[in-house]
């Protein structure tokens, strides 16, 4: 089968596919078997994304802040256009967002976008403390995939949200 869709690496139910991840600042992007023991949250951005900038961002520092001694957040930004971002424009938008989880880039623009079969930006993956890959959604509407992705999170139980 030729599908694109086939072609991805990522499976409900399976182990964390590896990423292939360029450093943007010194930090070294790290291998997926850093994040064991705690859930991991995988966000795909661009920075030339309004969802990302305006939706996305925010949730993914709302985990952190909210949830972080809970749940790991890492920002994986794609770029499936093939434009670069200089590193300047990165550290402006990590100061102007306050963005608060570690972020690389996908190496050559948008290879682990393509293995995990990323639907766009953004798009998330949530993994479970055991890299076991537990739900996949593209979007950031708060009615939608961010709604899904909270049930999804609190069903796992492995994160305790405040009520």
């Amino acid at each position: 089968m030729h599908n694109r869709l086939d072609l991805s690496l990522l499976r409900v139910g399976a182990p964390l596919p590896d990423w292939s991840l360029e450093k943007i600042f010194e930090e070294e992007p790290p291998q997926k078997e850093a994040f064991l023991g705690k859930p991991l949250l995988i966000l795909f951005f661009s920075l030339g994304c309004p969802g990302c900038l305006g939706r996305a961002i925010p949730y993914a520092n709302r985990m952190v802040y909210e949830l972080g001694d809970q749940i790991q957040v890492l920002g994986i930004h794609t770029n499936f256009e093939s434009l670069d971002v200089s590193t300047e424009k990165f550290a402006k938008a990590r100061k102007e967002f306050a963005i608060r989880f570690p972020f690389f880039k996908d190496k050559n623009y948008d290879t682990t976008f393509l293995n995990y079969g990323a639907g766009g930006t953004p798009h998330w993956i949530l993994v479970d403390k055991d890299s076991t890959v537990v739900y996949s959604i593209f979007g950031s509407d708060p009615n939608n995939a961010l709604l899904r992705l909270e049930l999804k999170m609190r069903e796992l139980g492995q994160i305790s949200f405040a009520e």
